[in-house]
């Protein structure tokens, strides 16, 4: 099998196995206290919530002493976000019965099922459980793609019929089994989660509904040599071609899916006054949400998708994760072969299986192996936590063959304090701020307190031209008039802060930022605030002097509207004049894996010799031959517009087979 070029590199993180120790660990039989409520110890256990919820908690004869949960499976901005609260709730309680934390539901749930297991084993109730928190494909560099697990027969439980499978149940699966389902399909999506991961909100796209009403026109081949460029060739032109044809039409189909539920889908239009060095496509449409379902919960794309599909008779079975596809003598994919809470379940798809499972973001052993010179850039993990490779390993295993250039989307939104490293480590420990307004053109330097850098860009320029500084990392620097010089910038995409020129609404207000963000990002030292340059400068660990001197440079070069040093646009240059000032040590935010499964423009997988696998689709960050090298983020969800245009129409096409 013929793999990527990159795949021999060998160097990489260590794996790991969470350890216990109790007076009963491992014991299958049970050791009920002798004194006092508990046996003093350690013990954890898992639910499942999005991802796997681990709850470690430790006892002394009377009380619970410590908590420690590991939620890194579960959604970055809710779960993951929530367990500091669950924490602070569960020794409150002293038990396992708390109050839910509003918006992350499935993860309390989960962490309150785990707690209470380890409460039980702490009474001798249950048997002691040992937990392992990883597997070597997840963690080990040295063999990232390993071999295709073997299932006896005897192993397999039942057998499941489908004219279509779709593997992983989020923004390109869930376009999918809708298409599908449309036309009459018998079709099941499967997730290894207990639910979805949702459908992403910034969807891009050409020639929609809402752009024409707005008046806006995207030249076809200008789209097309605008995502080569940014490729530097590692594409198929004919990919981007087929997005630029349909995309429109997948995004009307989706705001009817929206509307029937009362909510609406805005075109974020830009300005049309915004002349920049970097051209901005306004691509981006996103809901917005608000309205609730039966349940009295507010919908998201979730519940909209999978409560249509279901109601056209789809199918999903959620905690079922792949473990390998079957394929014929080398013919036809088959079907796969799933693990759930039950064993081993064979599915087999008539027509085809699709997978997508989101690429391999949180696979530091593959990212390290195929792209390390992009983890040397980040400081947090934003990737979905079903993104392991799963799907890219599964399709190898039988032949597929993977891009030759591997890429992540990166977006300069990790602040961390100046005595925090860049790096994998840090990503994985989480304890980072999320600095929403890095991308901001702001007065950006390097450790040495020197301009080194347009900030005026792509997300991703400064990030590699981190690379060649000091720490890998660079320093925001912006003043208590932020609020005015942003609406100034006229940003686009998710980094703008306030309402687009149509009256769209901003990922994130900047209200939002101000009344929530910064404080906190202040009160944890992310943000450095001070009343003079030089107090800012010894804050962050910076060179007063020399940050002074760039400071007065690029005020001057602010004052004369003209930056004669970089070269950047007079409305994004907003001197440091009124004090107290504001700093952040800035790193990358991942998002995503960019490369993937070669595919042709049916989404059929091609194998080493560029042919198709019959019965094998990929769409989405499983997929390949879109993007390379850095993410355009200038064209506002051009990754999801992709996912959910390709999987949409994959989803019809086996369909109708």
């Amino acid at each position: 099998m013929t793999l990527s070029r990159r795949s021999f590199l060998r160097s990489g993180l260590a794996g790991g196995t969470l350890a216990i120790s109790a007076a009963a660990a491992g014991a299958a039989t049970l050791v009920k206290p002798t004194t006092g409520i508990y046996v003093p110890g350690t013990y954890s256990a898992k639910a499942s919530g999005i991802g796997n919820v681990v709850v470690t908690m430790t006892f002394d004869a009377n009380r619970i002493t410590d908590v420690v949960l590991n939620v890194a499976e579960e959604t970055p901005t809710i779960g993951q976000a929530a367990a500091e609260t669950l924490k602070k709730a569960l020794m409150a309680a002293q038990a396992s019965e708390i109050d839910a934390v509003s918006g992350a539901t499935i993860t309390s749930k989960a962490v309150m099922a785990a707690a209470k297991k380890c409460i039980q084993q702490a009474k001798g109730e249950i048997p002691v459980e040992v937990v392992n928190t990883g597997k070597a494909s997840d963690e080990d560099p040295s063999d990232w793609l390993g071999q295709p697990p073997e299932i006896a027969e005897s192993q397999i439980r039942r057998t499941v019929d489908a004219d279509i499978v779709v593997v992983g149940c989020g923004t390109g699966g869930l376009f999918a089994v809708c298409a599908a389902a449309e036309a009459a399909a018998k079709v099941i999506g499967i997730d290894r989660f207990a639910t979805g991961t949702g459908v992403r909100g910034d969807l891009g796209a050409l020639n929609s509904r809402y752009q024409k009403e707005w008046g806006t026109k995207i030249d076809k081949f200008d789209f097309v040599t605008m995502a080569t460029q940014y490729a530097a060739g590692h594409i198929n032109q004919d990919l981007v071609k087929l997005f630029c044809d349909e995309s429109g039409k997948t995004i009307d189909w989706y705001g009817d899916r929206l509307a029937e539920r009362g909510v609406e889908l805005w075109h974020e239009s830009g300005d049309k006054d915004d002349e920049t060095r970097w051209k901005h496509y306004p691509t981006g449409h996103s809901p917005r949400w608000g309205a609730k379902g039966p349940d009295g919960k507010k919908l998201d794309g979730n519940a909209v998708l999978v409560d249509y599909a279901r109601k056209l008779g789809a199918r999903f079975d959620y905690e079922t994760r792949m473990v390998k596809l079957e394929r014929a003598d080398g013919g036809r994919v088959t079907g796969l072969i799933a693990e759930t809470a039950d064993g081993y379940v064979r599915y087999r798809a008539k027509k085809g299986v699709i997978v997508a499972t989101g690429g391999y973001g949180q696979n530091y052993a593959m990212m390290e192996a195929l792209q390390p010179w992009n983890l040397r850039v980040i400081g947090r993990n934003g990737a979905l936590p079903g993104a392991k490779g799963d799907g890219i390993r599964a399709c190898l295993w039988v032949g597929a063959a993977m891009d030759e250039t591997h890429s992540m989307m990166l977006f300069d939104r990790c602040a961390l304090r100046p005595d925090q490293p860049t790096g994998v480590e840090t990503a994985k420990k989480g304890d980072v701020g999320f600095f929403w307004i890095g991308s901001q053109p702001w007065l950006k330097v390097n450790a040495d307190g020197k301009r080194f850098f347009n900030e005026s860009g792509i997300y991703e320029g400064i990030l590699h031209a981190d690379e060649y500084q000091k720490g890998h990392c660079h320093y925001s620097l912006f003043d208590s008039d932020w609020v005015a010089q942003t609406k100034e910038f006229k940003m686009h995409g998710c980094s703008r802060v306030h309402p687009f020129e149509n009256g769209a609404d901003p990922n994130i207000h900047w209200k939002v930022f101000e009344e929530k963000m910064l404080p906190g990002l202040i009160e944890k030292g992310f943000v450095q605030k001070a009343d003079t340059i030089a107090e800012l400068a010894k804050k962050l660990g910076l060179p007063a002097a020399e940050l002074e001197k760039t400071v007065k440079r690029y005020n001057e070069l602010a004052a004369k509207g003209v930056d004669e040093d970089y070269g950047k646009e007079a409305h994004r240059l907003a001197g440091l004049t009124k004090p107290p000032f504001y700093g952040a040590k800035n790193t990358g935010y991942s998002l995503c894996t960019m490369d993937g499964i070669k595919i042709n423009t049916d989404m059929n997988a091609l194998d080493t010799e560029g042919n198709p696998i019959p019965g094998l689709y990929v769409v989405g960050n499983d997929s390949g031959g879109f993007f390379a090298n850095t993410y355009p983020n200038l064209v506002t969800g051009m990754a999801c517009g992709r996912t959910v245009t390709f999987g949409r129409l994959v989803g019809l096409a086996l369909a109708k087979a």
